[in-house]
């Protein structure tokens, strides 16, 4: 499989939540939007919580409507290679320089890996010294949660960063 590189931050000064993916699957790739194929419940789980529909929009006031709410989306791997998009096919990662989110986002308060292979890196983003979650996988591969069951998941951790209000 040929090395792949992965999207850059979506992170500003006042982030207060950051979401980590482990790294974007093909149709985001090839896209260049984060959560791009048309299953993963990301943008679906956040429309529903904000009370906004995000799939309607185009992809930047998407990112818009996160930045107004102080959530930020990154990957924990910035390269790699894979042949598809399961997390299971990631082989030769690079890792993000996460130690950097302090820097990149001062006002963060909590950080929520998407996923499992994401939530392999919770040691070293615990080591940043704000709260560290695992959260239900947005992937269609994650067949096991219902939507509504990840949808309460993902609102306790937004509630507790404080990012579930208006924009």
């Amino acid at each position: 499989a040929a090395r792949l590189v992965g999207l850059p931050p979506v992170i500003a000064r006042d982030t207060r939540l950051v979401v980590l993916g482990s790294f974007p699957g093909a149709a985001s790739l090839a896209a260049r939007q984060y959560y791009a194929h048309p299953r993963n419940q990301f943008w679906p789980l956040l429309g529903a919580l904000w009370g906004v529909d995000l799939m309607a929009m185009p992809y930047r006031q998407r990112l818009a409507q996160l930045r107004a709410r102080g959530v930020g989306l990154w990957d924990v791997y910035a390269s790699c290679r894979r042949a598809g998009s399961l997390d299971s096919a990631i082989e030769e990662a690079q890792p993000n320089d996460l130690a950097s989110l302090r820097r990149r986002a001062p006002s963060l308060r909590a950080l929520a890996h998407n996923g499992g292979e994401s939530a392999r890196f919770m040691r070293a983003t615990a080591a940043l010294g704000v709260p560290v979650v695992r959260l239900p996988s947005t992937s269609p591969a994650n067949a096991s949660w219902t939507f509504e069951r990840k949808l309460d998941a993902w609102h306790a951790v937004f509630a507790g960063a404080g990012v579930t209000g208006a924009a």
